[in-house]
């Protein structure tokens, strides 16, 4: 009965560049959405009072607040347990921010937020390629890695709101310098800085040989640009993401022992690589399972639409 009163929710998707929201509908239809520029405001009151005006105009002309059940959000290093966005690096606001409470008391909804990886993890399990699945780990490629770990169908969060941290496993010891302090961190090998950091050290170490990368400033290489270059033959493009999907795919068999998941769904913009990535990746994966685990893990890429994977996934969260 609830549901039919209430049958739209919220999601909002907090970027350090753009913050998008938007309303969405039990079977998963992004009915109306907008964005403000994150970064615009650096005074947490300011922010917030932009946001909660934003989603109250998008509400009062998709059917009014009596229809909107509860609001999700993903967000860096959002706590599900607290509310709170904690010590985020890419955010203006600095320490812990009691976030889900602030918006709340200004839409005047219940708010429920974790952090981003999380809800495109929920938000694959309610809508996208991972729909029936209660085992299985989101992987999002984007500028880091994120995970999301979902056991026996319920997301794990850990004693304090932070498990799941998969993009910050060491893969090799005394490796790159991650941003969270550590060396050697999947994050520094596998997102798409890791690409572009890959692309430098391999067109030094390899100076001899030509590459359509070399017509690119070094310092400026995007995963972007390696991914073009491969599809059109260069060698040493291929070899990068050789490189990358080798070190995932050694990743992914540790983290098979870990839950045992039926499926690994990746995302983000680095995904979109295809079999570039993906066969190098099974490869290595399968050369490195348990023979227990062998022929039992898929590794499947999202089904959700980019434009509204985001919001669909935060919003997810707004149902329970």
């Amino acid at each position: 009965m609830k549901s039919e009163l209430k049958p739209n929710v919220v999601g909002i998707d907090i970027g350090g560049t753009n913050s998008v929201f938007g309303i969405v509908d039990a079977q998963g239809n992004v009915l109306a959405s907008n964005s403000i520029k994150t970064q615009a405001y650096p005074v947490l009151e300011e922010y917030i009072n932009a946001l909660g005006n934003g989603i109250l105009d998008l509400i009062a002309k998709n059917g009014g607040i009596e229809k909107i059940k509860g609001i999700g959000v993903g967000a860096p290093n959002a706590n599900y347990y607290t509310g709170n966005i904690e010590h985020a690096a890419n955010l203006p606001w600095k320490g812990i921010v009691p976030f889900a409470k602030l918006l709340s008391e200004k839409v005047g909804v219940p708010v429920t937020l974790t952090n981003d990886a999380n809800a495109a993890a929920i938000g694959e399990m309610k809508y996208g390629a991972a729909r029936g699945m209660r085992d299985f780990i989101m992987i999002t490629l984007g500028t880091g890695v994120g995970s999301g770990v979902v056991a026996n169908g319920q997301l794990i969060y850990g004693h304090d709101g932070n498990a799941g941290e998969l993009g910050h496993v060491i893969v090799r010891r005394d490796g790159r310098t991650c941003g969270c302090g550590n060396k050697g961190c999947l994050e520094t090998y596998t997102s798409a800085t890791g690409v572009a950091r890959t692309a430098r050290e391999m067109l030094q170490n390899r100076a001899g040989e030509d590459s359509l990368l070399r017509k690119i400033d070094l310092d400026k290489i995007t995963s972007k640009d390696v991914f073009d270059a491969a599809m059109a033959g260069d060698a040493i493009a291929k070899d990068i993401f050789a490189f990358t999907g080798q070190i995932l795919g050694e990743a992914l068999a540790d983290f098979v022992k870990f839950s045992s998941p039926e499926a690994f769904v990746l995302f983000g913009g680095l995904a979109k690589a295809g079999d570039l990535l993906l066969n190098p990746l099974k490869k290595a994966m399968d050369d490195n399972l348990m023979a227990v685990f062998k022929g039992k893990v898929k590794v499947l890429f999202s089904e959700m639409k980019d434009a509204d994977a985001a919001v669909l996934g935060a919003s997810a969260l707004a149902w329970d």
